[in-house]
């Protein structure tokens, strides 16, 4: 009874502060068990690009990240970010994720070259779609890495998991809830990322011209001389960013590069000079940026005399090709030429030149220009609304084509084979023209068998090749050395946004790090938290009303007889009388 009788002082003690201190330590304990992180993984990735375009946005409209990861089946909703192969990805699926979930992180295909025709068909189509609008969720992209496609497998393989045990018959909503505490989850954070307006948004036009060497009087000036023959433009544009930031394969300007190689031999070559002056053009604005370096290049030379007529390139050759991909190439007008025009007689060569070399066909195609759209069809377009004769040749058909603005690139052999071939018709349908019989050339010959890049001046796929990789003007100075080293009269110009109204604007932020974290779900947590509460919380009400519980139990002890020392002495000295 001794122990007892000291126990009020022992519960005075605990009816002190000694709960209160407990009590304090739960919001610790709670933040110290709160998403334990099991692992960390950290990648570099690209943010979607972002750009404005005549006041339309395009692209991602966010950069901030920090969310539960989830596979493509099991988000819900704006707290889960999807992480999935970029080619897992449907169009549908794109536009849910679009609307409801709070970011996708994309891995890139490691090798598309590879993949069948059907697949890059779904690649190119995603890829049109999710550049074709704004989008307000955080959008990243990463290039194939080993270890962020276990991660992703993992992800999708806990998601397999989980859908088996649901639809398992003898599963029970108990085990559900077993199975939800003890799965391990993903925690994306997306640091160093911003999508700022980017003040200083310039487009470089760069333009080198071609003009004939010959000798003349001293009293003659050859740039007056020069500047009254026909002029030719071959204009092209230089891609720097797809649905995110990298520089696509570039093949319609290495194309342009290797003419004015080609050209500038037989320009500078006296005999063989054509009377013909050719002007190149290649402007750092396709066609998600509506063609706007030949905008401003066009308002800026509005006195533009003898032009012939003006040749675009434009997806000239396909970088991801189908299996079955015919060999064509298509000449794109706004209104089609008459008869013995320039453009007439230029396209009669060029479907000539086609049929000699591998029987390419070449087919015309006529679409009005429509002033009511946002955006031109083609870059012709431009030339055509300053009344300047002009088409594009592509190996597209149609401008909204998917491959057209597509990062993705078949291996750099097929492209390289594909360009060759197709830089061989063009230039020899272009030396037709220049020197055909009608154009009353002097060294005019018989353009049906005419072949001038063959031998020596044979066009390889090396020669392709070395302009493939050619950055932006604003990177380095190749794209402009290289005009230098075959042009004359190179200037580089600048189109920037206007102040109040801006024709295009970039964005910022288009790198930044990517960490994943392997963690515990957050029921997990809610579980742990309901556990330590009530742990607490027991053993608090246990020690506040602990003198109740001992009084009760006093009492208890005194009423019962049968548990007092007196009665279990009495019950002895009976037995022990019963058995004498």
């Amino acid at each position: 009874m001794a122990l007892f009788e000291d126990a009020d002082n022992f519960a005075d003690i605990f009816r002190g502060g000694l709960p209160y201190y407990l009590l304090l330590a739960l919001p610790i304990m709670i933040i110290c068990s709160a998403n334990p992180v099991l692992a960390s993984s950290e990648f570099t990735v690209q943010r979607m690009s972002q750009f404005d375009v005549n006041g339309v946005s395009y692209g991602c409209r966010a950069s901030a990240l920090s969310l539960e990861a989830k596979s493509l089946y099991t988000w819900s909703t704006s707290r889960h970010c999807v992480v999935a192969k970029f080619q897992d990805v449907t169009i549908d699926q794109f536009k849910e994720i679009r609307q409801k979930a709070g970011g996708l992180v994309l891995l890139l295909p490691q090798n598309v070259s590879t993949m069948s025709s059907e697949d890059k068909e779904h690649l190119n189509l995603l890829e049109q779609a999710m550049m074709t609008q704004s989008i307000s969720v955080p959008v990243y992209f990463s290039q194939y890495n080993p270890e962020l496609e276990k991660i992703v497998n993992d992800i999708s393989r806990n998601t397999a998991t989980n859908n088996n045990k649901k639809n398992s018959r003898d599963n029970s909503a108990l085990n559900e809830v077993f199975n939800s505490i003890s799965a391990n989850g993903y925690q994306i954070i997306v640091t160093g990322a911003s999508h700022t307006a980017n003040k200083n948004s310039k487009i470089p036009i760069v333009q080198g011209e071609l003009a004939p060497v010959a000798k003349f009087n001293k009293a003659n000036n050859n740039e007056d001389l020069n500047s009254k023959l026909p002029l030719i433009i071959v204009a092209g544009h230089l891609n720097t960013f797809g649905i995110y930031n990298e520089y696509p394969t570039n093949v319609d300007a290495a194309i342009l590069m290797s003419l004015a190689d080609l050209f500038s031999k037989l320009h500078n070559t006296a005999n063989a000079a054509p009377k013909y002056r050719l002007l190149f053009l290649l402007s750092e604005s396709g066609p998600l940026l509506n063609f706007q370096g030949a905008k401003k290049w066009l308002d800026e030379n509005v006195q533009l005399q003898n032009v012939d007529f003006v040749l675009c390139l434009d997806s000239i050759t396909q970088t991801l090709n189908g299996e079955n991909a015919d060999q064509q190439l298509y000449m794109h007008v706004s209104k089609p030429p008459k008869e013995n025009t320039p453009m007439n007689v230029f396209f009669k060569h060029l479907k000539k030149a086609g049929q000699k070399y591998q029987n390419v066909s070449v087919e015309g195609v006529h679409k009005k220009i429509n002033l009511a759209d946002q955006q031109l069809a083609w870059q012709h377009e431009r030339f055509s609304i300053k009344r300047l004769s002009a088409f594009t040749l592509s190996a597209l058909k149609t401008p909204k084509h998917p491959t057209r603005t597509t990062i993705f690139s078949d291996s750099e052999e097929e492209v390289l084979e594909r360009a060759q071939l197709n830089t061989k018709i063009i230039a020899e349908a272009l030396a037709r023209y220049v020197y055909g019989e009608n154009n009353n050339n002097a060294a005019a010959v018989d353009s049906e068998e005419l072949e001038v890049f063959a031998g020596a001046m044979q066009i390889t796929p090396k020669l392709i090749k070395s302009y493939l990789n050619l950055k932006s003007a604003l990177h380095n100075n190749d794209l402009k050395n290289a005009f230098e080293k075959y042009l004359k009269n190179v200037k580089v110009i600048y189109d920037k946004p206007d102040a109040r109204e801006p024709d295009f604007m970039f964005y910022e932020g288009a790198y930044a790090n990517l960490n994943v974290y392997r963690v515990k779900p957050a029921v997990f947590d809610l579980f742990l938290t309901i556990l330590i509460c009530a742990y607490l919380f027991s053993v608090y009400f246990v020690i506040q009303y602990f003198p109740t519980m001992y009084q009760a139990f006093c009492k208890l002890s005194v009423k019962s007889p049968e548990s007092s020392p007196t009665h279990y002495n009495n019950v002895e000295r009976n037995n022990k009388v019963k058995s004498n």
